[in-house]
């Protein structure tokens, strides 16, 4: 009996040295791109903040550019009234026929709920917004926020539970990310001409600065580097890359609908005042 016991320890602290030791360091992967300071690199690497006040946001870039991957980063929303910010955590390319993934968190006044909106990008058109409310306080503790794009889907998460599930459409003539490699962004900026109602409510200044923190990122991705992919052509899940074929099993597929019927407020899948001529093909896929 005590050597199970002793058993389930000794697993359960590998499992947590594990944990750490994918967590990469923020010095490592990333460069502070924008904001005069008002964003640091903290704790030996291992917290990011991003600071907002009148003069100015900021903002960070992945080293890296990705084709492909399984990218996890936990943050901590900017408390208290944060109406008119914008937190946004994307994966985008370059050019006028750009590929993008969004995140994006809009602030909202003290007591009511930040508003998660996600939008795919492909070929320079987006249009494709989604937006949920989320079924914790994103500002009290940090929470993990995840996309898994591999060349048959995407999925965003929050704390392991899939929200949305973008699929390829290109059998219906709908563009797929899957040819551009894509960085990581990350900023906070002032927003208040949309962010919140619609703009009708504005930032308020007397409570700058305003902080985003994020910790524990870790990217299980193909890094693309001078026209080649750190994966190869032949990347199978036995070498660690069971992403790239991944799909939503039985279980991830309630847990969505869970969050579908609960907690989205907006699908661009279900507004025909914006499409009177008939919804994006995408929108007919299962």
């Amino acid at each position: 009996m005590a050597s199970s016991i002793f058993a389930i320890l000794l697993t359960s602290i590998l499992l947590e040295s594990l944990m750490v030791a994918f967590a990469s360091n923020f010095h490592q992967e990333f460069d502070i791109t924008w904001g005069d300071g008002r964003a640091q690199i903290l704790n030996n690497g291992d917290l990011l903040t991003l600071s907002l006040d009148k003069a100015s946001g900021s903002g960070f870039q992945s080293k890296n550019e990705y084709l492909f991957g399984k990218i996890d980063t936990q943050l901590k929303l900017v408390p208290g009234n944060s109406a008119g910010t914008v937190t946004a955590y994307y994966l985008s390319s370059k050019g006028s026929t750009w590929d993008e993934i969004d995140f994006e968190f809009l602030g909202n006044l003290s007591g009511d709920p930040y508003i998660l909106h996600t939008n795919v990008f492909s070929q320079g058109k987006g249009n494709r917004e989604q937006q949920f409310y989320l079924w914790f306080d994103p500002t009290a503790d940090f929470h993990t926020y995840s996309i898994l794009w591999n060349p048959q889907r995407i999925i965003f998460s929050v704390d392991g539970t899939p929200i949305r599930e973008f699929k390829n459409a290109e059998s219906s003539g709908v563009p797929f990310p899957k040819s551009q490699p894509m960085r990581i962004y990350s900023s906070l900026w002032n927003a208040d001409d949309w962010a919140t109602r619609g703009g009708l409510v504005k930032t308020d200044w007397s409570q700058a600065p305003f902080t985003a923190s994020y910790m524990n990122f870790n990217a299980d991705a193909c890094v693309w580097s001078s026209g080649s992919s750190s994966c190869g052509s032949n990347t199978a899940s036995s070498d660690g890359n069971s992403w790239l074929t991944q799909v939503l099993d039985t279980t991830s597929q309630q847990k969505l609908k869970w969050v579908q019927q609960n907690y989205m407020i907006y699908n661009y899948c279900s507004d025909s005042k914006r499409f009177p001529q008939g919804f994006p093909p995408e929108c007919n896929l299962s």
